[in-house]
């Protein structure tokens, strides 16, 4: 379970722990890699990511994140690394879209406005949990339909938070960032890094099989 919650860092092992990535997305895995992180398995979590009635952008960001870990089985000396991306439009949570015609109702609600792009972690190790919320403030400049059409059909916003990616085509929609873009992809790496780390997880010890 994934509690209790600190933002102290984990007492590095004695010894490198196994970790495990309790996620499937494939850009989680690569921005892993850039910092020379392999995990050691991938146990994508299961839960229902439904936000709660009047539940703020920031809490529910925290819970997914302390929801998968507490959902991903972990043995002895395996510690479980979840993660949750959140874009936010004042108090709404615009979630991953489940249609084209949702995904191009967000680019509408973001063009030409300023959002939040919150990323949570969580770093679980037994009964004990380490947190972590970075936040990031991302312009996108005003789009024309033919672009939001464009984007649509390219296909892109398909399981992306908020519908875009910025690692993506989306990257030239947006001219300004303050924050992490790592996060705004998905895994802040400075963070990720300080935490694995402190665990005993580093690019030159990595949660080997």
């Amino acid at each position: 379970m994934c509690r209790p919650m600190t933002d102290h860092a984990p007492p590095i092992a004695p010894s490198a722990p196994r970790l495990i990535l309790a996620s499937a997305s494939p850009r989680r895995l690569e921005l892993l890699a850039q910092i020379g992180i392999t995990p050691a398995e991938i146990r994508p979590a299961d839960i229902d990511e439904a936000p709660l009635k009047g539940e703020r952008p920031r809490d529910y960001a925290r819970r997914m994140a302390r929801e998968k870990a507490s959902a991903t089985t972990a043995g002895a000396g395996e510690i479980v690394l979840a993660a949750d991306t959140v874009v936010a439009a004042g108090r709404r949570i615009l979630g991953k879209p489940e249609s084209g015609d949702e995904a191009r109702e967000f680019l509408r609600l973001m063009a030409g406005r300023r959002h939040r792009v919150l990323t949570a972690l969580c770093l679980a190790s037994g009964t004990q949990a380490w947190a972590r919320l970075v936040e990031t403030i991302v312009r996108m400049r005003p789009l024309t339909e033919a672009e939001i059409d464009a984007y649509i059909d390219s296909g892109e916003w398909r399981g992306k938070a908020g519908g875009y990616g910025i690692q993506g085509a989306a990257g030239a929609f947006i001219p300004w960032i303050s924050g992490s873009f790592t996060g705004v992809v998905g895994l802040p790496l400075s963070e990720t890094a300080t935490l694995l780390r402190a665990a005993g997880i580093g690019a030159d010890m990595r949660g080997a099989p």
